[in-house]
């Protein structure tokens, strides 16, 4: 297997995955393709929607047409010349508590239908389940993934090592942890459907972080079920490099009609969202009046395009590095994605080890929400690890940032600067300037420049939280440091009391010499 990786951003990739059938890229979407209910023929679904794989179930057809697929070759059988991956019948474990067939009959299969990506008979953790049955899901997955090795016989399929263990976590960084010792291509997260119908996506969040922390991070993970475009861009950021779904087909036979915000009921849309091919040529009347048939082809296509057009944004977001800009954008479509966006804090260090250090554009700051994202966090911790104050400095003034950037360059610092130097004069060389500026806390002036300290924009007025977070920084800052006076430019517009009054507490503590200047009233005290 060759996976090329291109583009990164959070835990994000672009990247090259080599198959049997050729080479797809990442971020991808498998559609789900049922042969007995089948809206898009697969064909189509190649030639007008530029689907590079898709996916099917092993095990229906199997138990359904037994060798009929094997004597024609998957490929032929449904007429797709690209990549094809094969589950396993796991998921009607889930649904039915049982199968018939067992996991080395299911490798056999696979094998001889000729499949592109296989994935192994695992046994799903499910939902709500003891801990007990979920201990037991895993360490019988566990087993079955190490019998694979001495099963299987070919080497040009790559196989999907899937990881158990629901929502208790410490099964699954078992799973995982254990699953990654063995030689898979590709990694997936099991179990995740139920809980992404119950839109616990803050849970979500867990499972696929928890699983990416104990995994090989150079290797391609799948996440099964996801499906809706509303939540790619959440998938993506944490690092997901493949989903599948049937929920464009599923929805369409429900007249249900996606878009990268929610779902809504056909018959309460008055126009169309959407100028893809379909929606641009009719309205919603003209749809519903359609034959069940006819109206179900075109909800699954125009569900289809959906889905297409929201990786191509995305990717083009990555390629920006802009991921997390998309990403807050869609979090604020509904209130679990962006408490689920919140829940990524407690995984930030993570990503922002694994996150690309500068990238083509600057960035936009939104919100406190924006304080995870790792240009904020690598910048606290390379000011603490590497930083240090000039020795021969003794007063540290600490001005408002500006509108314009770099900071030092603007004419509105340089009107500032003067009610200060003034005093200095005679200690020019003892002055040190440093910014305090959202969000990441206080800017030396001689980083001013660094990226991003000068490349981002910011919304203004400050949210609480955003401001709390740079006192607090400022407040670390001068506790790290050695200065003797330190001299406030307040700006009490942008900045309320929080600064001064963080500020002023830990000069008192330090026994620190604190002097400010309301720049409003431009009176020194």
């Amino acid at each position: 297997m060759s996976f090329e990786i291109k583009e990164r951003d959070l835990l994000a990739r672009i990247g090259r995955l080599q198959t049997k059938s050729g080479i797809v890229e990442t971020p991808l979407l498998f559609p789900v393709i049922n042969p007995a209910v089948q809206p898009i023929p697969p064909k189509k679904i190649q030639e007008k929607f530029g689907c590079q794989a898709l996916i099917t179930n092993a095990y229906i057809l199997k138990k359904r047409l037994q060798n009929q697929v094997a004597e024609k070759g998957l490929h032929k059988f449904l007429d797709f010349n690209g990549t094809i991956m094969t589950d396993s019948g796991a998921y009607q474990i889930l649904i039915y508590g049982d199968v018939e067939t067992t996991p080395k009959e299911i490798v056999q299969y696979q094998e001889q239908i000729d499949t592109d990506i296989a994935t192994i008979l695992d046994w799903p953790t499910g939902w709500r389940v003891t801990r007990e049955h979920a201990e037991k899901t895993v360490d019988e997955t566990l087993n079955r993934a190490k019998q694979l090795f001495k099963t299987k016989t070919r080497k040009d399929i790559l196989w999907v090592g899937p990881i158990q263990g629901g929502q208790y976590l410490h099964l699954v960084a078992k799973s995982a942890h254990e699953m990654g010792k063995l030689s898979f291509q590709i990694y997936a997260l099991g179990s995740p459907t139920e809980v992404m119908e119950r839109y616990r996506f803050d849970v979500l969040v867990d499972m696929i972080m928890t699983a990416k922390i104990n995994l090989p991070i150079e290797k391609p993970f799948h996440l099964f079920g996801a499906g809706h475009p509303f939540m790619f861009s959440l998938a993506v950021a944490l690092g997901c490099d493949f989903f599948d779904s049937a929920a464009y087909a599923i929805y369409a036979r429900e007249n249900r009609y996606m878009t990268e915000h929610g779902t809504s009921k056909l018959d309460g849309l008055e126009y169309f969202p959407c100028a893809c091919p379909k929606c641009s040529k009719t309205n919603p009347k003209e749809v519903l009046e359609m034959m069940a048939k006819e109206r179900e082809a075109f909800l699954a296509e125009h569900n289809l395009y959906a889905c297409q057009a929201e990786i191509r944004r995305i990717k083009q977001a990555i390629r920006y590095g802009r991921l997390w800009e998309h990403l807050e954008l869609r979090a604020h479509g509904h209130p679990t994605l962006l408490q689920a966006v919140k829940r990524i804090r407690k995984y930030q260090d993570f990503i922002e080890k694994h996150s690309p250090a500068v990238k083509r554009s600057g960035i936009f700051f939104f919100s406190s929400v924006g304080l995870t994202r790792p240009e904020v966090v690598r910048y606290k911790k390379r000011l603490i690890e590497r930083y240090c104050s000039p020795k021969e400095a003794k007063i540290l003034i600490l001005a408002p940032q500006t509108r314009m950037k770099p900071l030092h360059r603007s004419k509105k610092f340089k009107e500032d600067r003067k009610l200060v130097y003034g005093r200095f004069k005679d200690d020019f060389d003892r002055v040190h300037v440093c910014f305090y500026a959202a969000p990441f806390g206080v800017v030396p002036i001689e980083l001013d420049e660094v990226y991003p300290l000068s490349q981002h924009e910011i919304a203004l007025p400050l949210d609480k939280e955003t401001i709390e977070y740079v006192a607090q920084q400022v407040a670390d800052y001068i506790n790290r440091t050695n200065y003797e006076i330190i001299v406030l430019l307040h700006d009490p517009e942008n900045w309320d009391k929080n600064v001064f009054d963080t500020c002023k507490n830990v000069c008192l503590k330090k026994d620190i010499k604190f002097e400010y200047i309301n720049l409003k009233k431009r009176k020194q005290k």
